[in-house]
């Protein structure tokens, strides 16, 4: 058994509106099947049957302001409200207020501790280590809490070797924007083939998709469609060759790619995605904020 969690940065779930969401325009056949015809919008929240539940949750954590990268994925990473316990929301970077709260690595060094396996499956060009080497960048919260704990953040080669996946799924960006033309171009549905083969690798597989929340930014409606429905595609790669085991969870941050009117994050909630083995579903049953993912996760896993 896998469980995976695909972490969706920037997405919220927002109203069903042609002219701002592009989660209401897309042509995204695989979810809405998933779904029974619903969307990745707030009128499917508490969608339930026996492939998939879809929960809203709330990023806002009782703090006001809008909600933030660093906290908000803290907080999905340990189960604990960081905006509260450090007063603020803050991001994109985590603070040392942040950081220090992922000073045990939050979920994978609770894995790794009770002997379970674990790994951040993105692949990292090596420009990105040259930054973080130099001090011309830091880490985000995601790769920060995995570091933390002795992890490896997998590399060009580990990519290469099959061992990890592109930020963008196919591995197109490798050759258009970081000019490495030996790493294979998956089709997104291969794509998706290829992420859950690497994922079921471990008991718990991350995997940190950044593309939605610069899409968001950018307020671009034709590129925001094109992004999901090649996701959507992928998604069906990964649901149709996963393991009836195996567990698939989608969530975020903070909402943002849900509206397009606005290039700032957004007070919706965010969705929990839960596709696959439906006798874990019942752990993740009655979450209300963030804080309810990483425990969850861990109950499902410790209890199998």
């Amino acid at each position: 058994m896998t469980i995976v969690f695909m972490f969706l940065d920037g997405v919220g779930l927002g109203l069903d509106d042609i002219e701002t969401n592009p989660f209401s325009r897309a042509d995204m056949p695989y979810l809405q099947s998933l779904l029974k015809g619903g969307r990745l919008t707030a009128s499917s929240a508490g969608f339930e049957n026996e492939r998939a539940s879809l929960l809203s949750i709330d990023p806002t954590l009782n703090v006001p302001g809008l909600p933030q990268s660093a906290t908000g994925q803290a907080s999905l990473l340990t189960g604990r409200n960081i905006p509260a316990e450090i007063g603020y929301h803050y991001g994109p970077k985590p603070d040392k207020a942040t950081a220090f709260h992922l000073r045990d690595g939050g979920i994978f060094g609770e894995l790794l501790r009770s002997g379970r396996s674990a790994a951040l499956i993105n692949a990292y060009p090596s420009e990105y280590f040259h930054h973080i080497h130099s001090g011309r960048r830091i880490y985000s919260a995601i790769p920060l809490a995995v570091t933390n704990v002795g992890l490896k953040l997998f590399t060009t080669a580990d990519l290469l070797a099959g061992n990890a996946v592109s930020a963008d799924l196919t591995g197109k960006g490798w050759h258009e924007k970081l000019n490495v033309p030996s790493v294979p171009i998956f089709s997104p549905i291969a794509a998706g083939r290829n992420f859950i083969q690497v994922a079921q690798k471990y008991d718990f597989a991350f995997f940190e998709y950044w593309l939605t929340d610069h899409a968001g930014h950018r307020q671009n409606m034709e590129n925001a469609v094109n992004l999901l429905e090649q996701f959507d595609q992928v998604l069906s790669g990964i649901v149709e060759n996963m393991s009836p085991e195996d567990l698939i969870l989608l969530t975020s941050d903070h909402g943002n790619l849900e509206d397009l009117s606005t290039r700032h994050h957004t007070l919706n909630p965010v969705p929990l995605f839960l596709l696959g083995n439906r006798n874990l579903h019942s752990y993740f049953e009655g979450i209300g904020d963030l804080t309810g993912v990483a425990p969850a996760i861990l109950n499902a896993i410790n209890g199998q």
